[in-house]
């Protein structure tokens, strides 16, 4: 009889409990949506924007988040070709000419900084030397100096060598690590990494070059996929480095592209202001797809290395 009230009086608690997991799992999914509307709003209307005619796309009474007369990929066309039908639009170079320049920037920083901070990392978490503790918090000090400070001296440096007719600036300093903090990521994952395997090696007569490009670096795999994600991603992105270090427009970047566009807005807007002038301002579907277009490389790329990305972010969290 005690074990039949037992049960009896613990079935409402089991229903009790049942609602508050619905109740928690409901509140779990209606802030999961909100944040992913939120999320993915932007890249949505950026893409309605792009398929819009120009008055679609300029309309402000009423505002149209889809295409109201019909859908068009005219500014796409127009972004690739060499002659566009928005005469806005520089003839001179096309979206693939820019797109070049920014893979090819982004490609070889990917490669570079990994590279050159892995040496460095390298020697400053395996190797002993004088002065290594001081010399490594120094660079861990340059971290502090922010990046504004350095921007005149370095275009002065950069123009005393000839460098801003070219990409040089944006290639070169990635040759020494891109950063204290990439070292800084590196060193701190190497550091644990098991000495037990580099003895191995060396028992098997693996000098420091084998050490580093058989065991060091194949075990870094995740933390460096990481840091080429980060980079790649800022150096698609960058616009700013671009447009102050580089002088030539055929070296311009998707993003550099971009902020001239917004510019030439302002400069348009403020002269038809003062009546100074009647030039038509470029579509907003034309930078949108402009946009779309620079963005969607990185979405296509990122699900390939999103797992070694976590994984890196996991590790570093964990061992640090």
């Amino acid at each position: 009889m005690e074990i039949e009230n037992v049960s009896k009086n613990s079935v409402p608690h089991v229903k009790k409990n049942t609602a508050q997991r619905y109740i928690v799992r409901a509140l779990y999914i209606a802030v999961l949506l909100m944040v992913t509307v939120y999320l993915i709003f932007p890249y949505l209307y950026m893409l309605m924007r792009s398929l819009m005619i120009y008055d679609d796309a300029a309309s402000t009474n009423p505002v149209y988040f889809f295409p109201h007369t019909r859908i068009t990929f005219q500014n796409f066309i127009d972004i690739f070709s060499k002659k566009p039908s928005n005469p806005y639009l520089d003839t001179s170079y096309t979206y693939l000419d820019y797109l070049w320049n920014t893979v090819k920037i982004a490609l070889f920083n990917i490669i570079a900084v990994p590279l050159s901070a892995s040496l460095c990392a390298y020697s400053f978490s395996r190797l002993r030397w004088r002065c290594r503790g001081a010399v490594f918090a120094l660079m861990m000090a340059s971290i502090m100096i922010p990046g504004s400070v350095l921007t005149v001296p370095q275009y002065v440096l950069f123009a005393s060598f000839g460098w801003t007719e070219s990409a040089l600036p944006l290639t070169i300093p990635t040759l020494f690590g891109g950063g204290a903090m990439n070292i800084f990521l590196l060193v701190q994952f190497m550091r644990n990494i098991p000495y037990e395997m580099e003895n191995a090696a060396r028992i098997d007569g693996g000098g420091e070059l084998y050490i580093l490009t058989k065991v060091v670096l194949p075990m870094s795999k995740p933390i460096i996929v990481t840091l080429v994600l980060l980079i790649g991603l800022s150096y698609w992105n960058d616009w700013l480095n671009g447009l102050y270090y580089v002088n030539r427009d055929n070296l311009y970047s998707i993003q550099v592209l971009l902020k001239k566009m917004m510019d030439d807005i302002e400069m348009i807007k403020k002269a038809s202001a003062a009546g100074a002038s009647t030039m038509k301002m470029p579509s907003i579907s034309i930078r949108m797809a402009v946009a779309v277009m620079g963005a969607l490389p990185i979405m296509c790329v990122y699900p390939f290395f999103q797992k070694y990305f976590v994984k890196g972010i996991v590790i570093g969290a964990v061992k640090g």
